[in-house]
């Protein structure tokens, strides 16, 4: 059973296997936006398994779906 933090964005990187420190998020966050109709899991930036668990946690209302909205809501500001 997956236990972790799924308050933290930090903890939804790390899930990403993306670098989860502060700054690391915030550089992220600067060098990646979303288009208007794009859907946040068709980003060219994704690896396909980062792709599939973004797709599945909305799909599936998971615990990480109202993180991955939250990311889903800064990669298009």
């Amino acid at each position: 059973m997956d236990t972790s933090n799924h308050n933290q964005m930090a903890t939804l990187f790390a899930q990403l296997g993306l670098a989860s420190d502060s700054a690391d998020i915030t550089k992220f966050l600067q060098q990646h936006r979303l288009t208007d109709n794009q859907r946040i899991e068709q980003a060219d930036y994704w690896t396909p398994a980062q792709a599939a668990f973004l797709q599945e946690a909305i799909a599936q209302d998971s615990d990480w779906a109202e993180l991955v909205d939250h990311l889903d809501a800064m990669l298009r500001h």
